[in-house]
């Protein structure tokens, strides 16, 4: 039996789940605060967490592993949910879970559209600036076929992918690529959430495989020097 504490705060939503053998007991968020305030992961997170932790003690369920979203997004929201969530494990001796933030965003689309294609390719984007996002590609089970990485984008991107294979673009960044990448193999999905719960699959696979990140050393995928980074693999922005 496994019970994760999940953190997620790549973007500007901030949520906490738990999760009880792959299945969500606990989720919260802050999507009502940020529509009003902003962004505040400084404030709502600890509160978030507290929630968390009051109702597993409530219930008398102890934590295994807490799991973080472990980028690319942003630099301060990534700094804090990852600051959390190492202080968390270092003091209660839990289990420190790394889970790529691109592959998590995943996670929805595939719970909702059973029915792609199979040799359908996944794209999840997040807003970097201007036309600039991270982005990678994935198979349906969710294998990298193109690394995490920092794109600006324009009428050429993924020109070679997507003349070999469907291509679904989603997230937060993929709404402004919709006027500029045309072919006819590229849909975009809307609505697509980064939430926590939606780290649970990835986090439980890690938990059971013994594949922990170091609490001490473990630092996010900041993707911190953007332009080192831009259109690095062929056919992706040529």
């Amino acid at each position: 039996m496994s019970v994760i504490l999940h953190i997620e705060t790549a973007t500007e939503l901030c949520s906490v789940a738990v999760s009880q053998d792959s299945a969500i007991i606990f989720q919260t968020d802050n999507r009502d605060t940020v529509q009003e305030h902003g962004t505040n992961h400084g404030s709502a997170l600890g509160v978030m967490i507290d929630e968390a932790m009051s109702f597993t003690d409530n219930h008398a369920i102890p934590f295994d592993a807490v799991a973080v979203s472990a980028g690319p997004g942003s630099y301060t929201g990534l700094r804090i949910g990852v600051s959390m969530a190492k202080g968390i494990a270092y003091g209660r001796g839990l289990k420190l879970i790394d889970v790529p933030t691109l592959q998590v965003l995943c996670v929805p689309v595939l719970l909702v559209h059973d029915d792609l294609p199979d040799d359908a390719l996944l794209c999840p984007m997040l807003d970097a600036r201007r036309m600039e996002v991270y982005a990678a590609l994935f198979n349906r089970a969710l294998k990298p076929t193109l690394p995490t990485q920092a794109v600006v984008v324009d009428e050429h991107s993924f020109a070679e992918q997507l003349a070999a294979h469907p291509i679904y673009f989603f997230g937060n960044g993929a709404e402004k690529c919709k006027v500029v990448i045309q072919h006819p193999n590229a849909h975009f999905l809307d609505g697509v959430p980064l939430l926590a719960k939606y780290m649970s699959p990835l986090a439980e696979k890690k938990f059971l495989q013994e594949d922990f990140a170091d609490v001490a050393y473990f630092e996010p995928n900041y993707l911190k020097d953007f332009q080192a980074t831009v259109g690095k693999v062929k056919g992706l922005t040529e």
